[in-house]
This record gives C-alpha cells, sequence and structure tokens, in this order.
C-alpha cells in the first residue's frame, strides 16, 4: 500500500513529477548530443549535406567533359550525355586538340599563352598584395585608413563600368595586342591586399617585428628574412586565387586583343564555337568539349599540389583578428 503525503494534492505531485521528467530527459538529450567544434550533430549533418550538393554541382559538368570527351560529334548530341558510346576515340580528340584548325589558332598556343598571362600576373599580384598588406598591417601612416578604403572601394567595382576608360587608356599607350595589357592589370588585386593585411595581422605579432628593429635589422631585412617565411600559407592562397581568376578570365582579353595568335584559352575555345556556329563544321564541337576538360585540369593540379598551403592561409586568416 502506498502513502501519499497530505500536505501534497496529487496534481501537485503529478505536475512535478513530470517537470522532473523533462528535466531529466534535457540532461539526458545534452550529454548524448554530439558536437564537432561545438556544433550540435544535427547541423553537423546539414552542412555535410550542403557541401554534397554543391559537390555534385561541381563535379557533374566535369565528368559530363570527361566522358564526351571520349565520343565523337555525332555521339555527343545523339547518345546518353553520362555515359560511354562507341567508338571510343578519346586519344583522336586529344590528337585533335593539338592541332591546327582552319587557321583560327592552335590550342598549345593558346594554351601558353593562358600560362604566360596567368603565371606573370599571379606571381606580380602575390608580391603586391604581400607589400600591400603587410604595410597596411604594420604600418600606421596619414592616409591610411583612406587608402585601405579605396582597396576596399575597388572590390565593388565591376570590370565592365571600366573597360571603355581601360581601352582607350590601352590604345593611347600602345598596350592593345601586347602581352603587357593583359599582365599588369592582372597583377592589380583588391582581394589580395584584403586577404594579405588580414592574414598578416594574425601570423606575424607586431612584437616580433619590434624586437628586430631593436636589434638594428632594416625594414627590407625583417620583411623578406622575417615576415615572408611566416606568410607562405597566405601568399598561396592569394597565389592560388590569383592564377586561378586570370585563367579563367574572359572579359579583359577580349577588350585588349583582336590577334588570335594571342588569344589565352577562352578566347580561344569561344573563337572556335563561333566558328562552328557559323560554318557547320561539326568536327569543332568534339574539340571543344575535350578542350574545355583540358583547361580545366592546370588548376585542379595546382590545388591539389598546394592545398595544404592554401587550407592553413585560408582558416588562419580567417580567425585573424
Amino acid at each position: 500500500m502506498s502513502v501519499i503525503n497530505p500536505g501534497v494534492s496529487a496534481p501537485s505531485a503529478t505536475r512535478a513529477a513530470a517537470r522532473a521528467r523533462r528535466r531529466e530527459e534535457r540532461e539526458l538529450e545534452a550529454a548524448t548530443t554530439i558536437r564537432i567544434f561545438g556544433i550540435r550533430r544535427r547541423t553537423v549533418a546539414l552542412v555535410t549535406g550542403l557541401c554534397i550538393l554543391f559537390a555534385l554541382f561541381t563535379l557533374v559538368p566535369i565528368a559530363w567533359m570527361l566522358i564526351n570527351s571520349t565520343k565523337n560529334q555525332a555521339n555527343i548530341f545523339e547518345s546518353f550525355g553520362f555515359w560511354f558510346a562507341r567508338p571510343f576515340v578519346l586519344l583522336h580528340n586529344f590528337k585533335m586538340l593539338f592541332e591546327n584548325v582552319d587557321g583560327d589558332g592552335t590550342y598549345i598556343q593558346w594554351l601558353g599563352n593562358t600560362a604566360l598571362y596567368a603565371g606573370l600576373g599571379g606571381i606580380g599580384a602575390t608580391a603586391l598584395s604581400a607589400l600591400g598588406g603587410y604595410g597596411f598591417a604594420h604600418f600606421k601612416f596619414r592616409g591610411s585608413k583612406l587608402a585601405f578604403s579605396l582597396v576596399l572601394a575597388a572590390l565593388l567595382v565591376p570590370i565592365a563600368a571600366i573597360t571603355l576608360p581601360l581601352y582607350f587608356v590601352y590604345a593611347k599607350v600602345g598596350l592593345i595586342n601586347n602581352i603587357w595589357g593583359m599582365i599588369l592589370p592582372s597583377m592589380v588585386s583588391p582581394v589580395g591586399v584584403l586577404l594579405m593585411r588580414v592574414y598578416v595581422s594574425g601570423s606575424v605579432p607586431r612584437e616580433l617585428i619590434d624586437a628586430a628593429r631593436l636589434d638594428g635589422a632594416s625594414e627590407p631585412r625583417i620583411f623578406f628574412r622575417l615576415a615572408v617565411p611566416l606568410m607562405v600559407p597566405g601568399l598561396t592562397t592569394v597565389l592560388l586565387l590569383s592564377v586561378v581568376g586570370i585563367w579563367n578570365n574572359y572579359f579583359l582579353p577580349l577588350v585588349i586583343f583582336s590577334k588570335n595568335s594571342m588569344y589565352p584559352l577562352t578566347e580561344g575555345l569561344g573563337l572556335w564555337a563561333s566558328h562552328a556556329s557559323t560554318s557547320g563544321d561539326q568536327n569543332i564541337y568534339p574539340l571543344l568539349v575535350i578542350g574545355g576538360f583540358v583547361t580545366i585540369i592546370p588548376s585542379i593540379a595546382l590545388f591539389l599540389i598546394l592545398q595544404r598551403y592554401w587550407r592553413g592561409g585560408a582558416l588562419l586568416g580567417s580567425f585573424a583578428n
């Protein structure tokens, strides 16, 4: 026989027991919830699902190009796009890719031009971004905040807004159909300056710089011997972003170049596509597919080779200040 406390009514006891049970359930849920980097398991699952969707969105076009690079023109339009078909002509298409197509230009020439523009422009953008970011991070001078605000404002200016003035300036100084007309604007990277300023603020302590100055080190020696080794992940990040941006640039070479021999890959493949649509030459479509696939291979390889430095630079820069 149960004994009921006469001082406590049955409804009150029932409510107190329900509250205690709910409190125990919340404590049990909190104890069993898996947290990764302070994030609940359900949030991690949601973010993982979004990452998978983004990966599919990115990889599906690459898979399509890879599969259709093995087909002839008829199979590209008539067969299922995400499966192989006979005849398997990957090697034939790859061989034809590096041959001249009706005098329009050669893929190997455009590939060399793109590598030249991206290499020189990327190195120049990285060097200028390193100097600018280091200066804004560790030097305070009159107008420094205004100058950095102008750098940030440059991020909001679309390239289409400066196309006509850029063309007139280039025409006056003789940079039309000149490789420096492509390289010099590519060396200006407001994003790179912003990233390097944030990264330098977090990875190159001011106390270390002051100690080197007290020891009598000159500013160039401090920068090249002390700061640059600490900035390698950030420099790699800026280099990757700059090279890929120049590699994929379509609008700037469209304004600067009118000679087929100076085109980068973006303009060269566009020329082939225009030729195929106007002349009805059906043999160019397989070259366009495999040409697009080969075009993205250097960018992917560069990211895979330097991903360790790029990931470290991106993470450290994101937590700085």
